[in-house]
């Protein structure tokens, strides 16, 4: 397993357990987070023994977002030129954006656990997940508008289509902080646990039902619902149509009617 400046890595169960591991500075978020959790995603999507991921933050918080220092590095490299600043600018924010949509783009499932703070560029982070868990004591703002900006990468693209257009102008607007209930309470999280060591259970359950699922139609799933993000009712049912032509001839299909039938656990190739 490649060792990372900022992640810790782990697979065991067919579950990739990824955890920012920068619990000293809040695991913000510097210049190494940014390239390493590209090269991680894309290993998870390339890995047949990884059938999901699990991410997650090390000590007592999931992340700050953004680290200050990063963006102080950018303002230094400001010249007197307002079009070669801007062209600068934004190809580094596309760059960012980039990191992020390796997520959103891997093929296994990505579930988010947080506690304690989600801030900022952490609210990008779990935008670009499948599904999202949290303890009580998770804290989640929007926090850029209190820094004189506007979210750049993927928190007002990703989460009007997860807790709504109204709900998610409010938090942007004001940059108020939600706990972990009321993260639940509008669908920011999809549940939310007493303590860590529930969270971290809780979520782990959850992954291991997913693992133990044919990893063609979960593959198949996720690739249908991201699909429909952006195209009519239409479009999905001919796409799935073709999918399915395709994969329903995938021996996954008659292991899991035989494990039905039998009432045994089935056992899907990688």
């Amino acid at each position: 397993m490649t060792e990372y400046k900022v992640f810790g890595v782990e697979l065991a169960e067919r579950i990739a357990r990824v955890t920012i591991d920068r619990a000293d500075k809040l695991n913000a978020m510097n210049a190494d987070f940014w390239r390493e959790i590209v090269e991680i995603f894309r290993w998870a999507d390339d890995a047949d023994e990884v059938r999901v991921v699990v991410l997650a933050g090390a000590g007592e918080h999931f992340s700050a977002g953004i680290d200050l220092q990063l963006l102080g590095e950018a303002a230094s490299q400001m010249g007197p030129d307002a079009g070669r600043n801007a062209e600068r600018l934004r190809r580094r924010i596309l760059e960012l954006q980039a990191s992020f949509n390796a997520v959103d783009e891997c093929r296994k499932p990505v579930i988010a656990a947080v506690q304690g703070y989600c801030l900022g560029g952490a609210i990008d982070l779990i935008a670009a997940c499948d599904m999202r868990y949290c303890s009580e004591d998770a804290r989640f703002s929007i926090k850029e508008i209190d820094m004189g900006m506007v979210a750049d990468v993927g928190t007002l693209q990703r989460l009007p289509r997860i807790i709504g257009d109204g709900m998610l102008r409010e938090l942007a607007y004001t940059g108020r902080t939600l706990d972990g209930r009321e993260a639940q309470a509008i669908g920011l999280a999809n549940r939310c646990y007493g303590t860590l060591s529930e969270l971290q259970e809780g979520v782990l359950q959850v992954a291991r039902e997913i693992a133990a699922k044919s990893p063609l139609a979960i593959r198949g799933t996720k690739r249908m619902i991201r699909y429909m993000r952006d195209h009519r009712v239409d479009d999905g049912l001919d796409y799935v149509a073709t999918w399915n032509a395709a994969m329903l001839q995938s021996s996954d299909l008659p292991v899991a009617m035989a494990a039905h039938m039998s009432k045994k656990k089935p056992d899907f190739e990688d």
